[in-house]
């Protein structure tokens, strides 16, 4: 633990036993020392991660060791950009990881700019929440669909994002209602887990392909008498650099040429 967080913890605790605290401010400390222990479980598992990372070697502008070419179907998976755009990216993803947000906020918006709304890149999404470590990360997932049944699936996507330490139930609910959607539609989808199906089958679609932590990304050419069909190629496993998305986007794209 470094120093800034052990001064935190002891200014925490020393307000807390004073008497001359009101109520909201020890109230405040309190959320305070619960915003420390989720940064400390981030860093145990960003450590477990980077542990794992080390015995499994890491994609970049080729395709990971063992991974076999296949053609898979989009179906109803939400996607951003042109449906016949030559390459196709999907990434599995969970929305309590600290690793997808990263990319989230570093490499997508690169993407955005430079291929998918140049109508080079189709971007597909799927969940693959794991519940062993993100007790939040199924009901975010089925959220997301929820959200996407009212056509603001992308609305809910960035502000869950975004507010990643407030993904329980009730703000769930409070963030989808922001968007505009049908807050009562909304709530009886999650009340009823009417998208629970389709993220059991992500996850499954996800784990055929190779998946075992998040993110996970597979890149393809778009079938062109077929978009719904990619065939996939590369794998890029973990948050990488933007770099080595461009590489392999950039290698594929000049192979449909």
């Amino acid at each position: 633990m470094n120093r800034s967080l052990i001064a935190l913890i002891t200014i925490s605790l020393l307000a807390l036993s004073s008497t001359a605290w009101s109520a909201s401010t020890k109230q405040e400390i309190i959320e305070l020392k619960a915003q420390v222990a989720e940064k400390q479980k981030d860093l145990a598992e960003i450590k477990k991660m980077l542990k794992d990372g080390a015995r499994t070697p890491v994609a970049a502008a080729a395709p990971q060791q063992g991974f076999t070419e296949q053609v898979v179907s989009i179906g109803d998976s939400p996607f951003k950009g042109s449906e016949d755009a030559p390459i196709t990216l999907i990434e599995y993803s969970d929305y309590q990881c600290p690793f997808c947000a990263r990319n989230y906020r570093d490499v997508m918006p690169v993407l955005q700019k430079d291929y998918i709304d140049t109508g080079k890149l189709k971007f597909v999404m799927r969940e693959y929440p794991l519940p062993s470590l993100h007790k939040n990360a199924i009901n975010a997932s089925m959220a997301a669909l929820c959200a996407g049944n009212q056509g603001k699936y992308w609305e809910m996507h960035n502000l869950m994002f975004d507010n990643q330490k407030q993904l329980d139930l009730d703000n769930l609910k409070v963030l989808a209602a922001s968007t505009g959607l049908d807050a009562a539609k909304f709530n009886e989808c999650m009340d009823n887990k009417d998208t629970d199906e389709q993220v059991r089958n992500d996850m499954a679609s996800g784990t055929k392909l190779g998946m075992r932590g998040t993110p996970g990304f597979f890149i393809g050419v778009t079938d062109p008498d077929n978009p719904d069909e990619v065939n996939l190629s590369v794998f890029i496993r973990g948050a990488q650099s933007v770099d080595s998305f461009k590489a392999s986007i950039d290698d594929l794209l000049k192979a449909v040429e």
